[in-house]
């Protein structure tokens, strides 16, 4: 039976029993910040089995996408080494929610395993909590197995209910016993029953888990924990498809089943293509990649692209330990992207979004192969050398500095590096690696420009912002001063200081939006304020000087905000809520926002995606917004509880952090939530433009746009330029394009007549220099200057002289705007004995310049032309040299 017959037969066998089946959720929960990736066909049904949530079902069957490779859930350091391991894999789940308990629950495991997949019963065994008889009654008496081969696991973590059989979600709420099944492969293989010393061997595998929640734990007035019976127990399994397909293909270990299989063998085929001889299909390096490349398709088709922190580092990690595999197998140029068709064609049926990214996920893992492939090399050389002399020196343990110098220079992450030194015994200075990496952060720290805000004590009350409903509020009230980080009670003109107000209109820079600025006055004083930030999260700091007067804590005043630049800051706010909707309107809603800047000259907005937009995307994306804006529509904001926001469908932004309470904004079509300034309405942003694409980041894009007045100003600016332009060209505006291509091309063909004159001159000038060639030693050597000849010019020089001269050296210069360009050749019979590079790096050294090349063919430059005479003149005795 095929995985994914194994896969569908579990699914059908349970919706015959009543369960609804649920789609996977992705690898990455979006609305759990306690998980990195998802680890358990639960982790989707959190909230129902915490009552928090009610589902139409009260039975449900899955097959859940999971990733163990990060936290406290991590199997990454065994994967390819032994029998079971994986980073990601397929856990099959059947769930109760108040509905069946223990005696369906176990039956229909039973009868899904012996009945429907036909394992023998005599190789199945059993374990349950030591306390759980009811589950102990079921498996002897109803199920019939017998006793000997149904082990009791009690307390072994020094703790009642801390047992393995025995699950809980947390130190309180829901919680039960554990009933799980093992299949035993037989004496053949190594390992004991479960329970036993012996229990981490391969002979008995764990193909079921069922986690019976009975009870909810909580801490009674003394301080006690409780277990108090749940009104509804519910039911949690799981059971491993790789593990399941093992038993039933009756294979060795999980990656010799027929998944595992196929993806091995193009995970060979690829290898050996990009360098790799005879590489053993069995090798750990080949169970390693083509695990890898399901962890890293499913992130990457979920959303998240390689980057140096959170779940973009872990998928970095996994994928550069991939490739760090098939170079040890021989490959020498990028080979992994090109599993994921493979990878697709085994999974992408059970898993549509697999064939929704497939081309984002090539892109992205092409991308990063083929950066990570740029240092591999190098990094690969340094760390060998290393361990040669480590071997010498008869160590065992990597210095943690060089393992340093191999992340921070060679993007090699720590583990990579450890990967390396175990397969030969070794292990590296983690001690050594972090004291380093604390080093340079305390570094950077020092080296970085901070806020005054860093730093500054308050402890008064929070800042009512009024800067929603109006840009002006009269007689605040002054809570605080700062001069130079330290609270002061009085600052006087001359002053650069920080005012706290007790309630102000002015924003303070938050989620990407620059901070207010504007003035604070009343009839003793003026302060100019440029820039408004947070001290505390609800506590605002403004920044200036005092103009005139004084400025008591206590005194009131007015604050009154730059209403223009204001006005400027949240047009193009607004005008990023709408561009994000439309960019993923256009590229797919794989694009996510990593950052952005707004201020009132532009918005910077940089998002998930791996390829630079076209033209026509970005006219697409600029007439998405413009036609939000000219319906004018009315902007909106709510603020209510984070669930009823998110039942609101509002985006929310990867990875930034909410409250309980937030703001949710309708600009146009597009909602999200968000807590800065915007226009009252669509029409207000004016106009909308695109003005810079770029790359920023492996699998990250930025764009620059501009609204309200300057985006007419940047329009009219490239109007002008482009009047100017055909002025010049001497054509009508819409004429522009097809005069310019014209005069380019007439400009392409002068250059190549000029390019035949000079390769003419030079060879002219050549021809009349073969009677200067010197016989040395039996060859001919030839140093010269051509006058007016260019680099394409002097190669083509050399070339003719090198054969018309036979067995030659020859050297030729010129002097263009005072530079010095040299070409040497040598003919194929002598380079074992006089290369060109270093011939032609002999003349440059002495002409202040150096270049290098081909053995046969070098180029130079140089800067000292008066020094390029006697440069020449030492050639002949400098082939001598080297031929004696």
């Amino acid at each position: 039976m095929k995985a994914a017959d194994i896969r569908s037969t579990f699914l059908n066998y349970f919706e015959s029993k009543g369960h609804q089946i649920v789609a996977s959720s992705p690898v990455v929960p979006g609305d759990d910040p306690t998980l990195l990736f998802t680890n358990a066909g639960m982790n989707q049904f959190k909230d129902v089995f915490l009552g928090f949530d009610k589902r139409p079902y009260s039975r449900a069957a899955t097959a859940q996408k999971c990733i163990r490779a990060g936290g406290k859930h991590n199997d990454l350091e065994n994967v390819g080494y032994t029998a079971r391991h994986h980073t990601f894999f397929e856990m099959l789940g059947n769930f109760s929610f108040g509905d069946y308990f223990k005696q369906d629950a176990i039956k229909y495991a039973w009868e899904l395993l012996t009945e429907v997949f036909k394992l023998p019963a005599d190789k199945l065994w059993a374990t349950v909590y030591a306390e759980d008889d009811e589950a102990y009654e079921i498996w002897t008496k109803e199920i019939g197995l017998p006793a000997e081969r149904v082990v009791r696991i009690g307390d072994n973590k020094g703790a009642r209910y801390a047992s393995d059989n025995f699950w809980m979600m947390g130190d309180t709420g829901p919680c039960g016993p554990c009933s799980e099944i093992f299949y035993d492969f037989g004496p053949s293989i190594a390992g004991g029953p479960p329970g036993s010393p012996d229990e981490d061997g391969d002979r008995y595998t764990e193909v079921w888990n069922n986690v019976f929640m009975q009870f909810n734990r909580r801490i009674d007035e003394n301080g006690n924990y409780v277990m108090d019976p749940l009104p509804k127990p519910s039911v949690d399994t799981g059971m491993g498809l790789e593990r399941l397909a093992r038993v039933l293909q009756n294979v060795a270990t999980n990656y010799d089943i027929d998944l595992f299989v196929n993806l091995m063998a193009a995970a060979k085929r690829e290898v050996e293509a990009a360098g790799g001889q005879d590489v053993d299909k069995d090798s750990p390096s080949l169970k390693a990649i083509a695990d890898h490349i399901r962890a890293c398709s499913f992130t990457i088709a979920d959303g998240v692209v390689p980057s140096n922190e959170g779940r973009g580092y872990v998928l970095r990690r996994i994928a550069r330990r991939a490739i760090r595999h098939g170079y040890k197998l021989g490959a020498r140029t990028p080979f992994f992207y090109k599993l994921v068709d493979a990878l697709t064609a085994e999974m992408g049926k059970a898993y549509p979004e697999l064939v929704a990214k497939q081309r984002r996920v090539t892109e992205v893992l092409k991308q990063e192969e083929e950066r990570f492939f740029l240092t591999i090399a190098n990094g690969m050389e340094i760390l060998e050398a290393a361990l040669v002399t480590l071997a010498q020196a008869g160590g065992k343990v990597l210095d943690g500095e060089l393992a340093f110098k191999l992340h921070d220079t060679y993007g090699f992450p720590l583990d990579l590096t450890a990967d390396v030194l175990r397969e030969r015994g070794l292990a590296v200075d983690e001690a050594g690696f972090n004291a380093a990496m604390n080093r340079q952060r305390e570094q950077a720290r020092a080296a970085g420009k901070f806020k005054m805000a860093q730093g500054l004590e308050y402890s008064g009350v929070p800042t009512d912002f009024k800067g929603y409903e109006k840009i002006w509020v009269e007689d605040a009230k002054v809570a605080a001063l700062y001069v130079d980080g330290s609270p002061v009670e009085v600052i006087r003109a001359g002053d650069d200081a920080v005012v706290v107000l007790e309630a102000t209109p002015f924003y303070a820079e938050s989620g990407g939006q620059c901070g207010d600025a504007g003035w604070l006055m009343n009839g003793q004083a003026g302060f100019n304020v440029d820039d408004t930030f947070k001290i505390q999260a609800d506590v605002f700091g403004h920044h200036g000087r005092v103009i005139e007067g004084e400025i008591r804590v206590g005194d009131t005043i007015d604050a009154r905000v730059n209403g223009n630049r204001r006005s400027a800051v949240t047009r193009n706010h607004s005008a990023t809520h709408l561009m994000h909707k439309a960019l993923r309107e256009v590229l797919g809603n794989h694009v996510q926002q990593k950052g952005s800047q707004v201020d009132a000259e532009k918005t910077r907005f940089d998002f998930a995606h791996n390829a630079p937009l076209t033209d026509e995307e970005i006219r697409k994306v600029e007439q998405i917004v413009n036609r939000e804006v000219l319906t004018n529509a009315e902007t909106q904001a709510r603020v209510m509880g984070i669930e009823d926001a998110q039942k609101t469908g509002a985006m929310m932004l990867f990875g930034e952090k909410y409250g309980d309470s937030v703001r949710v904004l309708d600009i146009g079509s597009s909602r999200e939530l968000c807590g800065g300034t915007h226009v009252a309405r669509t029409g207000d942003i004016g106009f909308f433009k695109i003005v810079m694409e770029g790359g920023v980041a492996a699998g990250v894009r930025r764009v620059e746009a501009v609204s309200g007045e300057n985006a007419t100003n940047y329009v009219l600016a490239r109007d002008a330029a482009l009047g100017e332009v055909a002025s010049v060209l001497k054509a009508p505006i819409s004429e522009v394009p097809a005069k310019l291509a014209q005069t380019l091309e007439h400009v392409r063909s002068l250059e190549k007549e000029i390019a035949a004159l000079k390769g003419k001159l030079a060879s002219s000038q050549g021809d009349a220099l073969l009677e200067q060639a010197v016989d040395v030693n039996g060859i001919k050597v030839l140093a010269a200057l051509l006058d007016g000849a260019d680099v394409p010019a002097l190669r083509e020089a050399v070339d003719k002289l090198r054969d018309k001269l036979g067995s030659a050296a020859v050297v030729m210069a010129a002097v263009n705007e005072g530079k010095v360009s040299l070409i040497a050749g040598v003919t194929a019979d002598l380079t074992a004995k006089v290369k060109a590079g270093d011939l032609v790096n002999f003349v440059a050294q002495q002409v202040g310049g150096k270049g290098g090349g081909r053995p046969d063919m070098a180029q130079a430059g140089g800067t000292d032309a008066a020094a390029l005479p006697a440069a020449l003149a030492g050639v002949q005795a400098w082939v001598a040299s080297k031929l004696a």
